[in-house]
């Protein structure tokens, strides 16, 4: 009988909130269609750069906020695919806006793979790439991926820098496997063991190690490779060219997100959790709390965002030696620092 009660009042309550809402959004209807300024609001399609996990939560945290919709825009978020997906995505017009990590797109416009995109304002002021394995799998060292089977997805900046990766770090690139996955079940590939390692964020750990429940054990990249960027914001060359003042207003308003989300992690991985039902709150926000030493470095200047001129050289040059590149680029060729926040 008490359960019947509460249900009862439970579905009582629920009513009574949908018409506080109703009455509230009819009279507020027009004013959620405008942003700040009074304007309509413009409507941008924007991808994570890999999947939905904490580290991508400032995007949902900048919508839920009303970053967004105060920059004058009504953001659909998707999830990425990784690197060369999201490049490939914006390039072709079905998203406007995407994080990649910046040596991947190093990669794909020097190898000619991409072109047609630029980076207006870093994500991360270090490279997050990493193998990530966990305990029982014998690796300890990157020298220890020899003899292994590793997945990720074709285009994920980790597969495609582990040449790279494996000459500086003394490991003979043939004899690592490399196998096929996307990015949301990599975690749980991992997990079931069909697999010894994963391309993944060093923030995947905490994630990894809730799905897995073992110890993670991580090979970052930066660990040979020191100056390179992590993750950057790109919209296509068209966009930066016709319409300059709108990115730098998007990326004002994802990048509010991105400082409030490291502020307030927890809240962050809520926010996340509403939206992506899947969401390990606990790992999320685990996620946010270790992205922010990458996010923020001496290097970073005095605002979120910046990009180096001197820093994304030596990035190409630590390519180019390691013979990855098989064409000479310069860094105004894929970041326009016009429109990047300024240090």
């Amino acid at each position: 009988m008490r359960r019947l009660t509460r249900t009862v009042a439970t579905a009582a309550l629920a009513t009574a909130l949908a018409l506080v809402s109703a009455c509230s959004s009819g009279s507020d209807s027009s004013d959620d269609a405008k942003g700040g300024n009074g304007a309509a609001l413009e409507q941008v399609t924007y991808l994570t750069s890999f999947g939905n996990f904490g580290r991508d939560s400032y995007a949902w945290v900048a919508k839920e906020k009303g970053f967004f919709k105060e920059a004058g825009f009504d953001v659909d978020i998707k999830a990425g695919q990784g690197t060369g997906g999201v490049i490939q995505t914006v390039v072709g017009g079905q998203a406007d806006f995407g994080p990649i990590d910046l040596t991947g797109g190093l990669l794909q416009l020097g190898n000619g793979q991409a072109k047609d995109f630029v980076a207006v304002a870093a994500i991360q002021q270090r490279t997050m790439a990493a193998i990530a394995t966990v305990e029982g799998k014998n690796i300890a060292s990157p020298k220890d991926l020899e003899g292994k089977k590793l997945a990720d997805t074709p285009g994920s900046v980790v597969r495609n820098l582990f040449p790279t990766y494996a000459r500086l770090a003394g490991v003979d690139v043939n004899k690592v496997t490399w196998v096929n996955g996307e990015a949301q079940a990599l975690i749980g590939t991992l997990a079931s063991g069909s697999v010894d390692g994963i391309g993944q964020f060093v923030v995947g750990q905490p994630t990894i190690e809730a799905v897995a429940r073992k110890k993670a054990v991580m090979l970052p990249y930066s660990n040979v490779m020191q100056d390179l960027y992590g993750n950057v914001l790109i919209t296509s060359s068209k966009i930066a060219k016709e319409k300059p003042e709108m990115v730098k207003r998007f990326t004002a308003a994802l990048l509010k997100g991105l400082e409030y989300s490291l502020a307030n992690s927890k809240e962050a991985a809520e926010i996340l959790k509403k939206n992506v039902d899947a969401t390990n709150t606990a790992s999320a926000a685990a996620e946010l709390e270790l992205m922010a030493a990458y996010v923020r470095s001496g290097n970073s200047g005095t605002a979120i965002g910046t990009l180096d001129s001197g820093r994304v050289a030596k990035s190409i040059a630590i390519l180019q030696g390691a013979g990855a590149l098989k064409q000479n680029i310069t860094p105004e060729q894929i970041i326009d620092f016009s429109l990047a926040p300024k240090a």
